[in-house]
């Protein structure tokens, strides 16, 4: 596919999207706007669980001083703060916007604002893969998702790392706010005013791994195109589906996609991916802690 002149995304390489051979995985269009959540705690926090091939999402609109995670992971769990009224109390105490990584080994996590939150955990972490709404979505393994490489291990060892988007200057060559870890990439963009240009959308595709669409705020349309293979069995008409905020929509390859904004106030996407991407990494600049959490060796 190709992207407008003026996408940042247009110096990576493309192709014509593969005949996929076997069935594509049908989009997960989760809309915590619309849905109960599946843990309400004590202190009547909300929490919304779903799972992508790699990943469990954990979505929370938090009450202060609630705890939204006491537990123990043998992997790097990272957690989205995600408003200026969000904030978690750990090892540090954080106000958002900001993007922390919390280390393996035990955590309690305390929310200190009314801000969104969402948490993401690796998903052979197989007690919090189990809670996820859309489990059964993932019963088998989808086989055009390749399965999760760890990168190397963070300079200096595991710790409690912020990342404050307050932190990060504007820059035109770069595109987002791009940050990764051995598990994760996550992309925090900045939220917009108003709905997208209609005719600047940028259809793409990925080969092999997922993208996970979090709307924080605002109103959007994913637009996703199944490509045909040889089995018109597998084939699946185009989903248009629109969804509201909070939601996290899973998109799966190697589906076109391009996500629209149609809120007229503020719209705000994060996008997240299970392992980190080699095609934004090989970007100069675009991943902004990659002195911290290096790429494998080429």
């Amino acid at each position: 596919m190709t992207y407008a002149k003026d996408d940042l995304r247009s110096a990576l390489t493309t192709s014509a999207p593969p005949r996929p051979a076997g069935a594509v995985a049908a989009p997960e269009f989760l809309d915590f706007s619309v849905t109960a959540p599946d843990v309400v705690t004590p202190a009547e926090s909300r929490q919304w669980i779903v799972r992508g091939q790699n990943f469990v999402l954990i979505h929370t609109e938090p009450v202060p001083g609630d705890v939204i995670f006491s537990g123990e992971l043998r992997s790097e769990q990272v957690v989205l703060v995600i408003e200026e009224s969000s904030g978690i109390k750990g090892t540090q105490a954080v106000t958002g916007p900001a993007l922390v990584v919390v280390p393996p080994g035990p955590a309690e996590i305390v929310s200190t604002g009314t801000g969104q939150l969402t948490q993401l955990i690796q998903s052979d972490e197989l007690e919090w893969a189990a809670k996820a709404s859309n489990a059964d979505s993932y019963a088998h393994p989808h086989p055009h998702v390749a399965p999760l490489e760890l990168w190397p291990e963070p300079v200096g060892g595991y710790r409690w790392r912020t990342y404050r988007m307050a932190d990060v200057p504007d820059d035109p060559k770069r595109f987002g706010r791009i940050f990764r870890t051995r598990a994760f990439m996550v992309n925090f963009l900045k939220a917009n005013q108003g709905p997208r240009n209609p005719h600047k959308l940028s259809p793409h595709f990925h080969d092999d791994f997922e993208q996970c669409s979090l709307i924080v705020a605002g109103t959007y349309v994913h637009h996703i195109q199944t490509p045909w293979g040889t089995d018109a069995d597998d084939w699946r008409p185009e989903d248009h589906a629109r969804v509201g905020s909070p939601s996290a929509t899973v998109i799966p390859p190697p589906t076109v996609h391009t996500s629209q904004a149609i809120g007229s106030g503020t719209n705000h996407l994060i996008d997240i991916f299970s392992g980190p991407r080699h095609d934004f990494s090989a970007q100069p600049g675009w991943v902004l802690n990659a002195d911290e959490y290096p790429a494998p060796p080429a």
